[in-house]
């Protein structure tokens, strides 16, 4: 499906703040970032899953879709997500690791892109250890240095794309979103403070 539209500040001149969309932002002061950069009706579960990664030690950025429609209408490809408050908190910190959605194919293997190859491996390495299947993103790889997930101070980050299974299943089971949240906390929280 193809986007409506190509940056953010042409989605801001035809959509109203707060009633089609909302941007959720909880600066820390920490050096590392979680996103949800399609969050609320775009792809569902995702800032929800940003949030529970965040907890309490991580930057948080949430840009939600209030209001229903097609998947096109509010999503912003990654590689010109351009809103502002994000670009912000992105060169406060260090790091980043992008929640993303992407469509059910009968497993609920998690899709690993970034240009952070070492932060992206070891991520992988913790939720397989915590029994989710994760594998190297060949359709949706995230390499380019624009993507929202590579624009903090490093230039490199991760994209985790889940299934709408997975997804829906981390909102609803409290224990698996422990086990998936905790897992990527694991290799991130030693990065708070390099």
């Amino acid at each position: 499906m193809v986007d409506r539209y190509n940056s953010f500040a042409e989605l801001a001149a035809n959509e109203r703040r707060g009633i089609d969309y909302r941007i959720r932002v909880v600066d820390r002061g920490a050096n590392f970032t979680i996103l949800a950069p399609h969050g609320g009706t775009i792809e569902p579960g995702t800032s929800e899953i940003a949030e529970r990664i965040a907890g309490t030690e991580f930057n948080l950025y949430s840009f939600e879709a209030l209001r229903n429609g097609p998947h096109g209408d509010f999503h912003i490809t990654s590689h010109r997500f351009d809103e502002p408050e994000a670009l912000d908190l992105l060169q406060a910190s260090w790091t980043a690791i992008a929640i993303h959605g992407r469509q059910d194919d009968g497993t609920e293997t998690v899709w690993l892109g970034g240009l952070s190859d070492a932060l992206r491996n070891a991520i992988g390495h913790s939720l397989r250890s915590q029994g989710f299947a994760a594998e190297p993103n060949r359709r949706l790889p995230g390499q380019s240095p624009k993507n929202i997930c590579n624009r903090a101070l490093s230039g490199e980050g991760v994209q985790l794309e889940l299934p709408r299974s997975l997804r829906r299943r981390l909102v609803r089971e409290a224990d698996l979103m422990q086990s998936f949240s905790g897992a990527i906390q694991d290799v991130a929280s030693p990065l708070l403070n390099p």
